[in-house]
């Protein structure tokens, strides 16, 4: 009996040994995937343009209010980097976002050449993007335009009636948060979101008209919320000049003087510390490596959950939503 019992507790010690390399491990693992986004991140050592480069900077996906990539392209600007290429693929996203990034891309513009090469898509919120550059290149089959303006809001009056279910509510006056999708929205509360959406769609149109060089008519024909493909867009304005990358970078040789064969480097903006999501894709798959699997999943879960909030878009949007195919 002291023998087995010697032996039962030899295990347990060494299940605790165990238990305590492990953590550290993953310890260890998550500091060390921190550091690196840290250092990969535009405030790191390794972010900031290197001397006698051009700095490539991607803007994908849906665009949002994001001061962290505000600052980060402030630092660009005060870089070392020769010039900006920007690469866009973005079907928009909210106004307020589409606008700020804009400002923050023609404050660049003001301090370094910059040059925009559309990849598959530049849509709305991201063609108002795309235009904060004097020159835009894009590919034969990019699509670019959807200049235009929408407010959505998903109204469940008939699902509520139907599940005899109902909301009341006493305001301050017939137009506070209307409409509130838990009533039919009323003549007046359509009136007030039209005027808010024509007042968006004026101030994109008088942007593109600005930026783009176009005549009225012209803007008539681009402007009624339709992509072009590249190919289209050359002769419509709405960009300048077929081709990728080199072209880009071609056009800023010739005409903004910047020395030809520089090496061009990617700029990555900060990792989102805010919402964890560089934290937890770290974590999660380091968990995994080390057998915790339990927790890894309820990791990932969580970053379903937020992906699933990140769907939601507040406020009007610059958005281009194709129709689902039945």
């Amino acid at each position: 009996m002291s023998l087995d019992s010697d032996v039962i507790v030899d295990r347990r010690r060494m299940r605790r040994k165990l238990t305590f390399w492990r953590v550290a491990a993953v310890l260890v693992a998550i500091a060390a995937a921190v550091t690196v986004g840290v250092l990969a991140a535009p405030g790191g050592s390794s972010a900031l343009t290197a001397s006698g480069s051009i700095a490539r900077l991607n803007i994908e996906g849906l665009i949002r209010s994001d001061q962290a990539r505000v600052e980060a392209l402030e630092r660009l600007e005060k870089s070392s980097a020769a010039a900006v290429v920007v690469h866009i693929n973005s079907p928009g996203g909210t106004t307020a976002g589409s606008e700020q990034l804009y400002d923050a891309l023609v404050r660049l513009k003001a301090k370094k050449p910059l040059v925009v090469v559309v990849e598959g898509l530049a849509a709305s919120g991201g063609y108002i993007t795309a235009i904060a550059a004097d020159h835009i290149v894009g590919q034969q089959t990019s699509l670019v335009g959807s200049i235009g303006v929408l407010f959505q809001i998903p109204n469940f009056t008939d699902l509520m009636k139907t599940v005899g279910v109902k909301v009341e509510e006493v305001k301050s006056s017939p137009l506070k948060a209307a409409p509130n999708g838990f009533e039919p929205t009323s003549p007046e509360a359509r009136a007030a979101l039209d005027s808010l959406v024509k007042d968006s769609y004026a101030w994109f149109r008088g942007l593109v008209k600005e930026r783009r060089g176009m005549d009225d008519a012209l803007l008539e024909k681009v402007a009624d919320g339709r992509v072009f493909t590249g190919r289209q867009a050359v002769d419509l304005k709405l960009i300048d000049q077929l081709g990728d990358e080199k072209t880009a970078i071609a056009w800023l040789v010739a005409q903004k003087n910047v020395k030809s064969g520089l090496p061009v480097r990617d700029f990555k903006l900060a990792p989102r510390f805010g919402d964890l999501t560089f934290l937890r894709t770290a974590a999660s798959i380091t968990l995994d490596a080390f057998g915790l699997n339990a927790i890894a999943r309820q990791i990932e879960q969580a970053g379903v959950a937020q992906a699933i909030e990140h769907l939601s878009l507040d406020g009007m949007l610059a958005l281009w939503r194709p129709a689902a195919s039945n």
